[in-house]
């Protein structure tokens, strides 16, 4: 009985519960629907209060326009009652409104001007009719001050004829005088163009043309995203009728309304926008009121809940309290989700203004490609064409790259990885690209490292590279074939302990700059221009992307120039030096106690001696071989050197004889090392004597330590290359998506004449469909584009990976895409991918790719 009371009891609380459930339900629909309402009628009312605003500044502006008109029917009439009006004209002071008046008499061509000057009418542009209160108003023009300007033609007519016209200029910034600040809080954006020409004459305050970023309607419509044929259509026809409109489209993102209002019947309009959000901003207001009542509501129907819990048992009180809990704590962790996808989606593009050089490789392209066309069947001319087509088209990645760069830069995304690096693998890295540039042109090619101190370091070492690369490589570019290129690195005085003060110097002796270029050596797009350097092609955005990035390392650069003499690019870079880089134990291990330097550069020897400073070995100095042999005998019988380092120049021209003679003084056992360039003379002979191995310049202490290692293990670096493993693609199978048909059959292609075969998918839906129906093993790897119609590659890569196969998680998904910044790779490993690929297609940065991804399934062929 108790039993069935208590169910009783728990049915009249569950039905309560209901009740109130469908009660605050049925309010907060209500409530909802009320919200919705209140918002459409104040967005409506909104646009009402626009339409009104733009029809006031189009009244503010009939009625300056109809003034100014008046005004010069004044003028003229008093005009034709003056005995000398050209003494009138001269005399005449111009005003904020007024800029400039002039008067050409009835019959003649010329007239005078207040100004001073000789007055036509040809430069003006009268053809479009247009008229504020019957007299004509001409197209919009730049004056002579800079700024955008109108002039109304006036007749002077006495007794019934018409003896002269009154010609009076007149500014557009007296409009924007008499126009408001701003409307909807500053939101909006107001201009003023001239119907005729589609010139922004007018921008919004505070704005230049490069600010406001539009020119004219073109610039308009493109800068805000308006590509819609059929609405540029519509917009073009009501400004030919000289008809108003209004309409809805998304400008940077956000959603809003644009307008076109005619003014003095079309012969100007003022275009602009505002966004909906400014539009709704008093319907939100009053929406949040009422999610703050709504909130209020939910606390009340909380507490209902609550009290009703506190009838039922302690133990289902505990678990309701655990769950609410669970789930404000989930819903917190969904909207931090949601903010976090919002913010990293947020992006920004930029478009460049492509230079001349930028449509010279692309106008080879299309050339040799048509080239390519009409002579298919000579394959000498075929293979001559496909390489420079090859060439053209690396010379434009480059130079978009470059763009790229510079617009990642000023927008301020780029930051510094910093992190443990060596001078020693800096210098070598640079060498190996710059030297084979240099001796491509006969070139001489220079390293120098003076008075470092330090040479493990914290920095970025991609960004420092790049430095050096773009200014290496511009010497390299603009020095004539058989000139000289200097790199040093010079250790300057250091400001803090902490930190290593360096010098970076590049110097030619090539063609130099004039001292007028010099000024904007470091502006974006600017470059060189004269009959010896106007054939090296570029963007102009080295010299600035390398100058922001110093400035970004907090460092300076200068540069110094002649022409015909050379040029001198100074870095000062400051980076910090890790700590407990001493190594002691390394010396004791391989037997290093002391070691002699023969080196007939002072400089150069000190510099050894500093950098060898805190390994705790000694080390002894000479200036030639001969000085050398005789302390080695000298200091044989007390004390024995356990290596000799000598400069091969320091040898002279009996470089052989030097060594040979050192080699017999010395035991076998001790190392006879060659400090010298990768292109010294004469030093390969050398290197056939026992214990005798080359360290190449400049001397650091890790490259050092290596060619112990390397010599205490029996290598040596002119040991036979082992055999190269080469990767072939030979019977592959691949998925490709990829909308672009013609990069498809690129594609294709090269995959062909590597063996393999390759399937394309239109669009990434397709390609999971394609996946799916697939058997096991029918394909190794998926070549993914991203930006694809119907499911982009994210989306078709999650998809992939979550289908219900064995292989659907580990097939191999490789992304090519044209998308080549460092989020646009992360983004591509977060959705499941496996690699990313930056078009164009590298085949063999493909095929090593392919290899690392696929190996372990041990079906990529090897060949030696």
């Amino acid at each position: 009985m108790e039993k069935k009371q208590n169910q009783r009891k728990n049915d009249k609380s569950f039905s309560l519960l209901l009740s109130i459930i469908l009660v605050f339900s049925i309010f907060g629909a209500v409530i909802f629907s009320v919200a919705q309402k209140i918002s459409a009628e104040m967005s409506s009312s909104a646009i009402q209060n626009l339409s009104e605003s733009l029809e006031l500044m189009k009244g503010t502006i009939d009625a300056i326009l109809l003034k100014e008109a008046e005004f010069q029917k004044l003028i003229a009439d008093e005009i034709a009652e003056i005995g000398d009006p050209e003494q009138f004209i001269r005399t005449y002071n111009k005003n904020k409104t007024m800029v400039k008046m002039s008067l050409i008499l009835s019959g003649e061509e010329e007239g005078i001007s207040n100004t001073g000057e000789t007055f036509t009418e040809e430069e003006l542009d009268f053809s479009a009719n247009w008229t504020i209160d019957g007299i004509p108003i001409s197209k919009s023009y730049v004056n002579y001050m800079g700024t955008w300007a109108y002039t109304i033609k006036c007749p002077v007519e006495k007794d019934g004829r018409e003896i002269a016209s009154l010609y009076i200029e007149y500014v557009y910034d007296a409009l924007d005088r008499s126009l408001p600040d701003g409307f909807y809080n500053g939101h909006a954006m107001l201009y003023i163009m001239d119907t005729q020409s589609e010139r922004m004459v007018l921008k919004p305050k505070g704005m230049g043309e490069r600010d406001a970023g539009h020119l004219n309607l073109e610039d308009f419509y493109r800068a805000n995203n308006i590509q819609e044929e059929e609405l540029q259509a519509e917009v073009a026809e009501c400004i030919k009728k000289g008809d108003n409109i209004l309409f809805y489209h998304d400008v940077q993102g956000k959603s809003a309304l644009n307008y076109m209002w005619a003014v003095n019947d079309g012969s100007i309009y003022l275009i602009g926008y505002v966004p909906i959000e400014a539009i709704q901003q008093e319907g939100r207001t009053v929406n949040q009121n009422i999610i703050i009542v709504i909130t209020v509501m939910l606390v009340a129907f909380f507490l209902c809940c609550l009290l009703y819990s506190i009838n039922q048992r302690q133990q289902n009180k505990i678990r309701k309290e655990r769950e609410a809990e669970r789930e404000i704590h989930n819903q917190r962790l969904a909207e931090a989700l949601q903010a976090a996808q919002i913010a990293s989606n947020s992006k920004t593009t930029f478009l460049s203004n492509m230079s001349h050089d930028i449509r010279t490789p692309m106008n080879a392209v299309l050339g040799f490609t048509t080239l390519l066309a009409k002579d298919a069947d000579d394959p000498v001319k075929v293979r001559e064409y496909t390489k420079k087509i090859t060439a053209s088209g690396q010379h434009l990645l480059s130079l978009i790259n470059d763009v790229l760069d510079v617009s990642k830069i000023e927008s301020g995304k780029v930051v510094l990885t910093i992190d443990e690096f060596t001078l020693s693998d800096l210098v070598s890295s640079v060498d190996a690209i710059i030297r084979p540039m240099a001796q491509a042109r006969g070139q001489s090619f220079h390293v120098e490292v003076s008075g470092i101190k330090h040479e493990y370091l914290m920095g970025d070492e991609t960004r420092i590279n790049q430095i050096l690369i773009n200014l290496l490589s511009n010497s390299v570019k603009y020095t004539p074939e058989g000139g000289s290129i200097w790199f040093r690195i010079i250790g300057l005085k250091q400001r803090s302990s902490q930190y290593e003060h360096i010098r970076i110097e590049v110097e030619d002796n090539g063609y130099g700059m004039t001292p007028e270029y010099l000024k904007t050596i470091f502006d974006a797009f600017t470059r060189a221009e004269n009959s010896t350097t106007n054939k090296v092609q570029g963007t102009g955005l080295g010299m600035a992307i390398t100058k922001n990035i110093v400035e970004l390392m907090g460092g300076t650069i200068d540069v110094s120039s002649e022409v015909d003499k050379g040029s001198l690019f100074k870095v000062e870079l400051e980076f910090r030096i890790p700590e407990g880089r001493a190594d002691h134990q390394f010396w004791e291990k391989n037997g290093i106690a002391g070691m002699l330097v023969v080196d007939g550069d002072a400089k150069t020897a000190e510099s050894i001696q500093v950098l060898m400073k805190d390994t705790g070995i000694r080390v002894d100095t000479v200036f030639d071989a001969e000085e050398a042999v005789r302390l080695i005998r000298e200091e044989s019988a007390e004390f024995t050197y356990d290596l000799i380092l000598m400069d091969w120049n320091a040898a002279g021209m009996e470089g052989i004889r030097a060594a040979e003679k050192l080699r017999e003084v010395l035991p076998d056992t001790v190392p006879l090392l060659f400090l010298a360039s990768y292109d010294a003379e004469g030093i390969e002979e050398a290197l056939h004597m026992k214990n005798t191995e080359m360290l190449a310049k400049p001397f650091f202490v890790s490259a050092f330590k290596e060619k112990i290692l390397d010599m205490q293990t029996g290598r040596r670096e002119d040991a036979p290359a082992e055999t190269v493993e080469e990767t072939t693609l030979e019977g592959l199978r691949f998925l490709a998506a990829e909308d672009n048909e013609i990069n498809a059959e690129i594609l294709v292609e090269i995959l062909s004449i590597e063996g393999a075969e390759c399937e394309v998918a239109e669009n990434g839906r397709m390609a999971v469909e394609r996946f799916t129906n697939a058997e096991a093993g029918e394909f190794d790897a998926i070549l993914m584009d991203v930006q694809m119609p119907v499911m982009n590659g994210y989306d078709a890569t999650r998809a992939i990976r979550s289908l219900a196969r064995e292989d659907a998680a580990d097939i191999p998904i490789i992304a090519m895409t044209a998308n080549a910044f460092a989020e646009d790779e992360k983004e591509a490993l977060d959705a499941g991918m496996n690699v990313h690929l930056a078009k164009p297609i590298d085949i063999d940065l493909l095929k090593e790719v392919i290899k690392q991804c696929i190996i372990k399934k041990g079906i990529v062929h090897e060949k030696e």
